[in-house]
């Protein structure tokens, strides 16, 4: 099914037609605050199957600019995703096999890309990184690399895959600029007076599932509480004074390198 770009106030309206049936794609402005992990996991697939040839910021292909959404064979998104599954033949963009559930993950990804800063961050040495992240930082104390550290918070083992230098910089400095409530923490009382709080990881509209503050996970049936309550604030401190500059650059570096157990962030942890 073909569909064709439409336009209001200048800015391109745009859709996508999977194996019959029609899937919206909502921009990021739609998106952020609503489904930030659909998101999340278009940039994982972004990073394992596109980065290598179009890089971090989709600019390394010629005549392709994918934060600006210039493509060079494909004028809507309806084209783009058969770009994406069937690739193009006698050049170096092949076939994918990916699912309609990644590939909607995929373009939402690709829209949110013109929205993603691009400044110049200070990048340090990652194996400093890695002591500022264990020690100073106190890192370890919420977070887990690796197989290392806290439940808490997020498992940051693959975070330089799907974030950028200036991304982490910005969750350094101003840790509001970068929450997101989907991982915020909740407070929960069930009947019986029992006190639960912890980390959310999923929820819907009968159950939630959260880490707990011993690190257990638990599943709670709404129906069974008398008190949900969402906190408003991120955890996560603001390191603009707790850490030196050159610290901070050191522990961005070392985020950076973070690609998972299997692949880049090996230098990051001193091998």
């Amino acid at each position: 099914m073909r569909l064709e770009q439409r336009r209001a106030g200048g800015l391109p309206v745009r859709t996508l037609g999977l194996v019959g049936c029609v899937l919206a794609v909502p921009t990021f402005a739609q998106q952020h605050g609503t489904d930030p992990v659909q998101l999340d996991t278009g940039a994982r697939i972004y990073s394992s199957t596109c980065s290598a040839c179009h890089g971090p910021d989709g600019d390394q292909v010629s005549g392709v600019e994918l934060k600006k959404g210039q493509f060079r064979h494909a004028a809507t998104d309806d084209e783009l995703a058969r770009v994406i599954q069937n690739g193009i033949p006698g050049t170096s963009m092949p076939p994918n096999n990916i699912g309609s559930g990644s590939l909607v993950a995929l373009m939402a990804y690709l829209h949110a890309m013109r929205d993603f800063k691009t400044k110049k961050v200070a990048m340090g040495d990652a194996r400093s990184g890695r002591v500022v992240f264990e020690g100073k930082g106190g890192c370890t104390n919420c977070h887990r690399v690796n197989g290392k550290g806290s439940h808490v918070a997020l498992d940051l083992s693959d975070v330089g895959s799907i974030r950028t230098p200036s991304y982490l910089e910005d969750a350094l400095l101003d840790p509001r600029s970068t929450d997101v409530p989907q991982h915020r923490f909740i407070r929960a009382v069930t009947r019986s007076g029992a006190v639960i709080t912890g980390r959310r990881l999923n929820e819907d509209t009968l159950t939630v599932q959260i880490v707990d503050s011993k690190e257990r996970l638990v599943s709670l049936t709404k129906a069974d509480l008398k008190e949900y309550s969402v906190g408003k604030e991120p955890l996560m401190p603001s390191f603009k004074d707790k850490l030196t500059d050159a610290e901070r650059a050191d522990l961005i570096a070392y985020l950076a390198s973070l690609k998972g157990e299997d692949s880049g962030g090996r230098g990051g942890r001193g091998q």
